[in-house]
């Protein structure tokens, strides 16, 4: 028994010893278009999904059926997720071809059954896997809206789809977010709103500079008053026929 224990620690240490070697001579292809090997995936896959699962069972999920909650979510849904997870009526992008792990069609799975699981990974994201965690941005009413619509979305239609994004408002989650999640032409609108500001701004800005140009060319400070006017020279004439002049 005793020298069968030994056996057992002796290959373990071997077999770290060879890992952490081929590790560290770039022996593993960390490239994205090089897939794991069958038993790594399966390993990896259990050691994410029982990770998520243990750290979202005592999450409590609100009532997912509020329309207000849905159409959030459709509007966040739509701004940040669908060049990974797609949307109904659009096809495969760059980004959903390129990952790896390939990213989930969440039109076909949506939560997948579980609410709190996919409330937890929207919050906290998973390692190495490209999904962020929009918790660092989101406050949890805007991903429990996310989480709401994600279970309605196996059931839309392009056309439905559409419709709920329309109504949502938008991209919006409480702080922190920017414009650069388009990719229905949203922000190009947007865009060109804030270019119009900026340009507005700029217009007005210029504006006031070349008045002021020309108040400085005058030679005239700001804040100083007009100078005044000298009084026109008086004159007269004494009795000796001489005129006498008076300075203003």
């Amino acid at each position: 028994m005793k020298r069968t224990v030994k056996t057992l620690v002796a290959a373990s240490i071997v077999a770290s010893a060879a890992a952490g070697a081929g590790a560290y001579f770039g022996l593993v292809n960390v490239g994205a278009d090089d897939p794991h090997l069958p038993a790594v995936h399966t390993f990896l896959a259990m050691a994410r999904d029982r990770s998520i699962e243990v750290r979202a069972r005592d999450i409590e999920v609100p009532n997912l059926n509020d329309e207000a909650l849905i159409r959030a979510g459709a509007g966040n849904y739509n701004s940040m997720c669908i060049g990974c997870h797609l949307a109904p009526g659009t096809a495969e992008t760059e980004l959903s071809q390129s990952l790896y792990p390939a990213p989930p069609n969440l039109t076909k799975v949506g939560v997948d059954g579980s609410p709190a699981t996919a409330f937890w990974i929207i919050k906290h994201g998973i390692k190495a896997t490209g999904m962020p965690a929009w918790g660092k941005s989101m406050g949890d009413p805007y991903i429990w809206g996310m989480v709401a619509f994600l279970q309605q979305l196996p059931t839309l239609d392009a056309e439905k789809y559409q419709a709920l994004v329309t109504t949502s408002g938008g991209h919006q989650h409480g702080g922190g977010e920017t414009d650069m999640h388009n990719h229905e032409g949203q922000h190009g609108s947007d865009k060109s709103a804030g270019a119009g500001h900026d340009d507005a701004a700029g217009e007005d800005h210029h504006a006031g500079e070349v008045a002021g140009a020309s108040h400085h060319d005058s030679g005239q400070a700001p804040d100083e008053p007009e100078p005044e006017s000298k009084p026109a020279a008086k004159t007269h004439t004494h009795a000796d026929g001489k005129e006498h002049v008076h300075g203003g």
